[in-house]
């Protein structure tokens, strides 16, 4: 619905579907490492500071656009929403599920690094 509300208020076409092709290794790769920094940012504030949660995650996805080659999804609910808008920012539908998998090996990578750095009571 969020999709949807912003093409209306850009005077878009409700419904649409992507065609800007955005797929292979290195763009997989980039969602990899942006998942991946982004749960370590989120399991790091929530073990030291967890108030700054909302406001590192804000700061990391901004710096991670960025940073990384995909401009940084790193979550399956932005990549599909973003398949279905036919702008700068979208990727066709195609090449959802390479970067669902790469967003869940990165997630994999970080909660076991995470769980590593920062143990909590019933990990220790």
């Amino acid at each position: 619905m969020g999709v949807w509300l912003a093409h209306l208020m850009f005077e878009l076409p409700v419904w649409q579907l992507s065609t800007h092709v955005r797929t292979g290794p290195g763009q997989w790769l980039a969602e990899v490492v942006a998942t991946f920094g982004l749960i370590l940012c989120i399991l790091g504030c929530r073990s030291c500071a967890p108030a700054s949660v909302p406001y590192a995650v804000g700061l990391y996805i901004t710096a991670a656009y960025w940073f990384t080659a995909s401009t940084s999804f790193a979550n399956p609910a932005v990549t599909v929403a973003r398949s279905l808008s036919d702008t700068f920012a979208g990727i066709a539908p195609d090449g959802v599920l390479g970067f669902i998998l790469a967003q869940m090996a990165g997630m994999l990578i970080g909660v076991t690094l995470g769980s590593w750095l920062w143990p909590t009571r019933r990990d220790a």
